[in-house]
């Protein structure tokens, strides 16, 4: 008999594990080539991924309050009902799940389009073998939690080792052949800098992946919150080494516009041939993301259920520890993404509502100190009230500046919000 609720089984590390590997992806490849589109000066570039590095931490710090009070699985859904009660959870569970299957679809659309670069003859093969991949991890969370933690654990240590060994060869290499390279002017405006701060931002998110798991962490949610607060730490660590090596080896002209600039790093530095190896990190990253998002997204599924706000079933945990039901569907829900596309809409909506999720977050550490100033709180933001104000000027800044660039998809959450009303009250009343 499936017993109907997660068990306290994985170790406080794992909060480290699932929150580096959740936090670094494509967006560390990726961003520092956007970056010096803008930023051309080699303190302010570094300077800006340390301002933005500490500002997530502050985050955290704070956030980690509202995470220690919430001693249950399900992500931002368990979080925000908390702090806003079960309708605004609904909105948020079911957005964010959904974003789970349409970044799983993507991730593994995008895994074979990298390798098909490496070996071109399986791009004919792409769409069976990108299914073929999901759903090998989708196996793998149905043998159970433990299997699933001890892959992500591998992973994660495998992707620090790389970033680590990448900076330290670049670090030796002499910059003087590569800054005679002709190079594109800088960008300048308000929308440059805004992606930017973008950019920064969104290479750290994730930096509350352990409410996906908050259930089930040995040592408690007090626990969770801590280590939270030290992974970031170590991602921020990781982050300005990479940084530093790329100015010093490359400088940031040479790399303004590249798509992916580490690649493109290497393969001046070293050589033509060395850019490969940095495909084969990027598929690394999107495979721990495929085995990170069958673990996470699920629970958001697990929890709605358990709150009766999703089909029972899904509330179901099997004997390794894992929401089979939930795994089954997140499954089918990929698969068909992946067949018929449409995932760039879900995930083009899920990108907006993180920013003010973000910043519901940090408010709502201030409406439960208001509402419930004797609640049990295992951790308490350090600085706060100071701390908390801080966070949330910035985050509304951010949240303001999101909803002038994306005001199309705004309109597009607004209304998502307004039908989701009946449906709620539907599935409440049952």
């Amino acid at each position: 008999m499936a017993q109907q609720t997660l068990v306290r089984s994985l170790p406080s590390r794992f909060v480290l594990v699932v929150t580096i590997g959740g936090v670094i992806g494509l967006g560390i490849l990726r961003g520092p080539g956007e970056i010096a589109e803008v930023v051309r000066e080699p303190s302010l570039y570094l300077g800006l991924w340390l301002l933005g590095g500490l500002f997530v931490l502050l985050s955290t710090v704070v956030g980690a309050e509202l995470l220690a009070m919430t001693p249950r699985s399900g992500g931002t859904y368990s979080l925000i009902r908390r702090a806003y009660g079960p309708y605004a959870g609904f909105v948020i569970g079911w957005v964010d799940w959904l974003s789970f299957a349409a970044d799983i679809a993507l991730k593994a659309v995008v895994i074979m389009e990298f390798v098909a670069i490496l070996v071109p003859e399986v791009a004919q093969w792409s769409t069976p073998l990108a299914i073929m991949v999901t759903t090998i991890f989708a196996a793998i969370q149905l043998r159970g939690v433990a299997l699933g933690a001890l892959i992500q654990e591998c992973a994660t240590s495998a992707i620090g080792v790389i970033i680590i060994g990448l900076s330290l060869v670049l670090f030796f290499v002499d910059p003087a052949a590569i800054s005679t390279l002709q190079v594109m002017p800088a960008s300048d405006g308000l929308g440059a800098w805004s992606l930017v701060i973008a950019t920064i931002i969104f290479t750290y998110d994730g930096w509350l992946y352990a409410s996906y798991f908050n259930g089930e962490i040995r040592g408690g949610a007090g626990a969770a919150a801590r280590s939270s607060i030290k992974a970031i730490a170590v991602v921020i660590a990781l982050y300005m080494l990479l940084n530093v090596a790329l100015v010093k080896s490359t400088g940031l002209a040479v790399l303004a516009g590249s798509e992916l600039a580490l690649a493109h790093a290497v393969e001046l530095a070293i050589s033509p041939a060395a850019g490969s190896f940095i495909i084969v990190a990027a598929v690394l990253m999107l495979l721990s993301h495929q085995n990170l998002e069958y673990m996470g997204g699920p629970r958001i599924l697990q929890a709605l259920a358990a709150d009766g706000l999703a089909t029972q079933r899904a509330g179901n945990v099997g004997r390794g520890g894992s929401p089979v039901f939930a795994i089954t569907i997140t499954w089918l829900v990929a698969v068909g993404l992946i067949l018929v596309g449409g995932f760039e809409f879900l995930l083009l909506l899920s990108v907006f509502f993180f920013v003010p999720i973000y910043l519901a977050m940090i408010v709502g550490v201030l409406i439960l100190r208001k509402l419930e100033p004797d609640s049990d709180r295992p951790y308490r933001a350090w600085g706060h009230p100071y701390s908390t104000i801080v966070c949330l000027v910035g985050w509304t800044i951010i949240t303001l500046f999101q909803a002038y660039a994306e005001r199309e998809t705004a309109l597009y959450a607004v209304a998502m919000t307004a039908v989701s009303w009946p449906v709620y009250r539907y599935l409440a009343r049952r």
